[in-house]
């Protein structure tokens, strides 16, 4: 009796852990009434954020909840009335956490073209149905975890959402997007400041100096937070950053991450950071003018932090990365870049592979030149021990180099490590290559292979190889197989087959660089 208990309390502990991997959470829902119920509100907190238009159907369902009153509104806009369910298992709207506004509305059109009506929608059909579900999210959930606002003018919803205060009074993520200014968006920045001083991760993007009102909003934010641990900045930086001198954070901050930010002319970070208690590490993702003062600076700020990630597109100047490596490289554990034949980034490569020997995720662009692909394969075997996610791109490299692509199937397996989360491969791929690879990467076990081929080749038929050297050897957990003409690689027969021998058949993802980001450190990106 006791353990018959104590059992939901365990279940819903272990399930905490899989929130984010939607595949295992619909298996637990088969298993019984009880793994039902302790998987489907994790199902339910945030399901804009991974429904895509063929599966939005889900919409009708929290369509069920509406009034009639709302109801007859849908129909009188041509909505079908059998669209609304008759019964539903679950107050599924009660189990919303994350609110995502663009999102949602965004789904709503998508879902309404899927309607294939010929019934004439008015304009804000759209609006209509996002006010209600808000509304209905609003009498439902108590505390809102996650709210993020961006992309377009949602003043109704705003005035809506802060007539109902305690919906985002005790709200831990908030983001804001590049958002149309208006009075109430004013509202709600200056509501979040004085009444809510929960929120641990905060991101936003503010593009244009000249909206002063946001940026004074977002300074008082983060200047009332007590409980702030991470914040991204993708924004003129100076005035945001100066936002953590003497603020209430500054206990609780360990995480800043530097999004798409142009760092020149910034001078201030020794008097921010040495004021920052507990800071444990910086990201640094896509930014600009990254030069020898702004460096320095770093490096001369006494509390101690790990530079932790490093994304690049381009390198203007090697000598000013080449000092951050060497006193922050043995911390980063994150690398993203081109591969090229540019002298400054062929530098920067090298000093990557002196410096860096903790990363576990490493995502690569090899771009037309393949006289220094040793630089790739040097630096994935000095890292080979601490390496989880592996991402090796070259669709941007001419597919009649074939010799480029050869090079690196090759090559590759031999010098992977034991085990891999995760591996892409974005190649023109044949068969002979493929079999070298699988061949040669035997010993290593890849949770989840993408694979997308790039060869321009109708004839090429890869599927054997898979069958032999992946179904049958069980080094894969999960597979995603794609190319260049969308072919339907698998058919419900192969399905069933792979998962006989315990493999799941994926749709491949154009999202690598965020699948990276999402199951590193950078999750926050993503909310």
């Amino acid at each position: 009796m006791a353990f018959s208990k104590i059992l939901p309390e365990l279940l819903g502990e272990i399930l905490q852990y899989f929130r984010q991997d939607y595949r295992i959470l619909y298996s637990c829902i088969l298993v019984n009434r009880l793994w039902c119920n302790s998987a489907i509100p994790l199902l339910w907190e945030n399901p804009f954020s991974f429904m895509r238009p063929k599966n939005l159907h889900f919409i009708e369902i929290y369509l069920y909840d509406l009034n009639d009153d709302e109801k007859t509104k849908l129909i009188e806009y041509g909505m079908d009335k059998n669209l609304f369910p008759s019964n539903t298992l679950f107050k599924y709207s009660s189990f919303i956490k994350h609110l995502n506004i663009h999102k949602i509305s965004k789904s709503i059109e998508d879902w309404d073209r899927t309607l294939a009506t010929k019934n004439f929608r008015k304009s804000n059909f759209t609006k209509l149905i996002c006010r209600s579900l808000i509304q209905l999210f609003i009498e439902n959930v108590v505390n809102l975890h996650s709210l993020h606002v961006s992309y377009g003018s949602f003043d109704d919803i705003f005035e809506l959402i802060l007539q109902n205060s305690n919906f985002i009074g005790n709200i831990k993520n908030f983001k804001l997007g590049h958002l149309e200014m208006s009075v109430s968006t004013i509202k709600l920045l200056t509501f979040l400041s004085s009444n809510c001083n929960s929120i641990s991760s905060l991101s936003y993007q503010c593009y244009n100096n000249y909206e002063h009102q946001q940026m004074m909003g977002l300074s008082q934010i983060i200047k009332s937070q007590k409980n702030l641990r991470k914040i991204l900045f993708r924004s003129p930086l100076n005035q945001s950053l100066l936002s953590l001198k003497n603020s209430n954070c500054s206990n609780t901050l360990n995480t800043i991450i530097f999004y798409d930010i142009e760092f020149k002319n910034i001078i201030i970070l020794n008097e921010v950071f040495n004021q920052l208690n507990v800071l444990e590490s910086i990201h640094i993702i896509y930014c600009k003018y990254l030069d020898t003062k702004f460096v320095q600076q770093i490096i001369n700020i006494n509390k101690p932090f790990k530079l932790k990630s490093l994304f690049l597109h381009e390198v203007s100047q090697f000598e000013p990365y080449d000092l951050l490596l060497q006193h922050f490289g043995c911390y980063l554990e994150n690398f993203e870049s081109n591969v090229d034949n540019d002298p400054q980034l062929l530098q920067l490569f090298k000093s990557v592979t002196k410096y860096c020997r903790k990363i576990k995720s490493l995502y690569l662009h090899l771009l037309w030149d393949y006289r220094n692909i040793n630089l790739v394969f040097n630096l994935i075997e000095n890292i080979k021990q601490s390496l989880n996610y592996l991402s090796i791109d070259l669709c941007f490299v001419s597919y009649m180099i074939n010799d480029f692509h050869s090079i690196i199937l090759q090559n590759l397996g031999q010098i992977l490590p034991f085990k891999l989360e995760y591996l892409n491969l974005c190649l023109a791929i044949n068969e002979i290559d493929l079999e070298i690879f699988l061949k040669n990467s035997q010993n290593t076990f890849i949770k989840e292979l993408s694979i997308k081929n790039e060869s321009h080749d109708l004839y090429v038929t890869i599927y054997p190889c898979i069958k032999e050297y992946i179904m049958k050897k069980k080094k894969v957990k999960y597979l995603t197989i794609s190319d260049k003409f969308n072919v339907i690689w698998f058919s419900s027969k192969d399905i069933e087959e792979f998962r006989l021998y315990d493999i799941q058949i994926l749709k491949y993802s154009y999202m690598i660089i965020f699948d990276l980001l999402y199951k590193g450190d950078l999750s926050m990106l993503l909310w």
